[in-house]
């Protein structure tokens, strides 16, 4: 006889977790399935470990710029194995606080792989279970390119698996991964190279970002490898790795590491025997509250091909489950205006539209940018000063903000806010209106003329 529930999360990651969680609050029977470690790829293979592991570098630069403030700052020795370490450690105790609200929430957790019997019905090492509602919070994997030795490389999940530090490091890939990934290998001190394949990484960004960053690149490091096609992978006698490009060019390094993007795991879930319907690249495709083509089957995060990123599959589980148990028929998330992050050296914040995009959408004659640079006192006193770039992007003559973007020291906290302010329709006017704090670089966005 198959358990029946009220609600059944597969996937605990952050979608699964934060929507079993509303549910239960509401005092609905509520499973979670979850093959490897609570917390999904956030946690433990992505947001989590990576922010660890940005601070890291962010110490390391702050040791280059001790000498100027005054600081005796010799290096003797830095540790990777004790990094890692610290950063599981936390890790763990991150698993112990989800493990600690599911009890209180008195959510079974299931542990294993589901696979669809049918619409209502998961089976999972032979166990079947029913519920009224299924969400499919799944989340993705990284991508591997389909050529010679590419098995050589690691993955994203594998930089997180490495004991020791790679002396030589290549980084294939143009998305915020592998920014991410390749600038804390190069605060850290290893030989770090970006691999394109196009003009530049963070293509989809506002000009302004992409530009500065390269800049800062350009001095500071990584080795940026534009137009670079990997063609295959070689392994040599000496263990090292060359990477060969499609023009000629080759790189040999110590650790290759896949950042080419990912794909959405669906693909082992046995969806053909629910009815719904994937599109071209395996993502389930749903409506504005969720739903797939199949009544009372959900699915939220990175899966469904939507904005991926944890707050999002976070927000819109926890909206789901308000609307399906709390009485809510019109609760949804709005994927407008959502603040992004991207942890580079130095850090990129982002919201709303890039200036192309708002020319294309409102006309040129609509739209009016202002822009300001400088650097910031942080690394000003220093001998390794780094740019700040910011943007806003306004439109029709009440100048409504509808894109601000920015890459310098800080702008990862200074984003939140200027969120919410836009979220709520703010004008430049708006902006000008509110007194500075000074001295900060977040003054600038609301200083702009």
């Amino acid at each position: 006889m198959a358990q029946h529930f009220d609600y059944i999360a597969i996937g605990g990651g952050s979608g699964g977790i934060a929507s079993a969680n509303r549910a239960a609050m509401y005092g609905k029977k509520v499973a979670l399935i979850e093959a490897k470690a609570l917390g999904g790829t956030c946690v433990n293979v992505g947001c989590v470990p990576k922010k660890a592991m940005w601070y890291a570098g962010q110490i390391a630069d702050a040791l280059r710029y001790g000498a100027d403030y005054g600081f005796d700052t010799t290096l003797n020795h830095f540790s990777w194995a004790k990094l890692v370490e610290s950063r599981q450690a936390y890790i763990s105790r991150i698993h112990q606080s989800y493990e600690n609200v599911l009890g209180k929430n008195q959510i079974t957790v299931i542990r294993g792989f589901a696979r669809f019997v049918n619409s209502n019905t998961v089976e999972v090492d032979g166990e079947q279970y029913t519920a009224d509602h299924i969400l499919i919070a799944t989340g993705g994997h990284p991508e591997v390119p389909s050529i010679p030795g590419a098995e050589l490389g690691i993955d994203s999940d594998g930089f997180f698996a490495l004991q020791e530090q790679p002396k030589r490091v290549a980084v294939v890939g143009a998305g915020y991964i592998a920014v991410e990934i390749a600038g804390v290998m190069q605060a850290l001190g290893s030989e770090t190279h970006l691999v394109v394949r196009k003009q530049g990484p963070l293509r989809s960004f506002d000009p302004m970002i992409q530009e500065t960053l390269v800049e800062i690149m350009a001095a500071e490091g990584p080795k940026l490898h534009t137009h670079a096609i990997p063609k295959a992978v070689i392994k040599n006698a000496d263990g090292s790795l060359t990477l060969q490009l499609e023009d000629g060019r080759h790189l040999t390094v110590d650790c290759l590491i896949w950042a080419i993007g990912r794909a959405p795991a669906t693909d082992k879930l046995n969806l053909s025997a629910t009815g719904i319907e994937l599109d071209a690249k395996g993502y389930i495709p749903t409506d504005k509250f969720q739903n797939t083509n199949v009544d009372n089957l959900y699915a939220v995060g990175d899966n469904t091909g939507r904005i991926q990123l944890t707050p999002v599959a976070v927000a819109a589980g926890r909206r789901l489950s308000e609307r399906l148990f709390n009485n809510k028929p019109n609760e949804h998330l709005n994927y407008d205006l959502v603040p992004t992050v991207v942890f580079s050296h130095p850090p990129i914040g982002t919201i709303g539209l890039t200036e192309p995009e708002a020319i294309a959408e409102y006309g040129e004659s609509q739209v009016k940018v202002y822009r300001s640079q400088f650097t910031a006192m942080y690394s000003a006193l220093t001998q390794h000063r780094q740019p700040t770039r910011m943007k806003l992007v306004c439109v029709g003559p009440e100048e409504k903000v509808v894109g601000l973007h920015g890459i310098g020291f800080a702008m990862d906290e200074i984003l939140q806010g200027f969120g919410v302010a836009m979220k709520m329709g703010a004008t430049k006017t708006d902006f000008d209106n509110c007194v500075a704090i000074h001295p900060t670089s977040a003054e600038e966005f609301v200083t702009m003329r």
